[in-house]
């Protein structure tokens, strides 16, 4: 619902230029329902600026990045790249998916962004019992269209939802706090395994874009990536034998949860 109606933003002919690396359902959504509207994608690797700005196109409307990405955790400069884009046409749309931070340990909108999309089933609410959006938006005129486009495609919350989600936030920083650091632990150890390849989490030192997190994150998430040595048996093997964590899509709850994008969150994605 959050997506589909930031995306409702955009007319036919539109062009949205987006990081490559992300969300599945922002892929589908981009890749195959955006096309039956006349609305075209190009998706670049965010991470290099110069070439990601240099995407925009003259029908370009609206710029969809993730301040970290959905599954692989590249690092966003979401100041640099709004920076950049609104220079090149203050119109266009900035776009930011935050849901993997949160507004605890990262504000998208004080860097630049003119929409902050979160999946509030996640951290936000924090006890895997809602399925809700949001959109935060600090322009009038946005703001007003999304509310009309909410209304119209039926994108809204039930009450109860809206209650428990209230409930969610009152513990979010206490719940952002713990995730960082039951994260980072399990990063450090992995780091350090013989059978794992690579590792990545923004607040390790090896992340190519740690500097980044330091100067503009409070925090470094939750979100934990790592390659483990073989291939996809290996991969299957490692997953059926977890004992604490549950084997699920989805993140940001109570639980502690493992997954393997490329047959779940990710299937049927190049």
């Amino acid at each position: 619902g959050a997506i589909s109606s930031v995306a409702a933003l955009l007319s036919a002919g539109d062009h949205v230029l987006c990081v490559d690396n992300v969300y599945g359902g922002t892929v589908k959504y981009f890749t195959e329902v955006a096309p039956t509207k006349n609305i075209q994608t190009t998706f670049l690797d965010a991470t290099d600026i110069p070439k990601f700005c240099a995407g925009v196109q003259s029908n370009t409307k609206m710029v969809w990045i993730e301040s970290v990405t959905n599954p692989l955790l590249k690092v966003i400069d979401i100041e640099t790249i709004s920076s950049v884009i609104h220079a090149m046409d203050e119109s266009i749309i900035i776009a930011v998916d935050n849901t993997f931070l949160t507004p605890y340990f990262l504000k998208p909108l004080e860097l630049g962004a003119d929409v902050v999309v979160h999946s509030a089933t996640k951290y936000i609410n924090g006890h895997s019992d809602v399925i809700m959006g949001a959109v935060i938006v600090n322009d009038d005129d946005i703001y007003r269209r999304l509310k009309f486009l909410q209304s119209s495609l039926g994108a809204v919350p039930s009450p109860f939802d809206c209650y428990l989600v209230t409930r969610g936030v009152r513990t979010l920083a206490l719940r952002m706090e713990q995730h960082m650091k039951n994260s980072l632990t399990v990063a450090k150890f992995l780091e350090s395994h013989p059978l794992v390849e690579k590792v990545i989490h923004p607040g390790l030192f090896s992340h190519p874009q740690h500097d980044l997190v330091k100067q503009t994150w409070s925090g470094s998430g939750g979100m934990c990536c790592f390659y483990i040595k073989g291939g996809l048996r290996e991969s299957k093997t490692f997953l059926k034998s977890l004992k604490v964590f549950t084997l699920a899509t989805s993140l940001g709850g109570y639980e502690s949860l493992a997954g393997l994008p490329a047959l779940m969150t990710h299937i049927g994605l190049p």
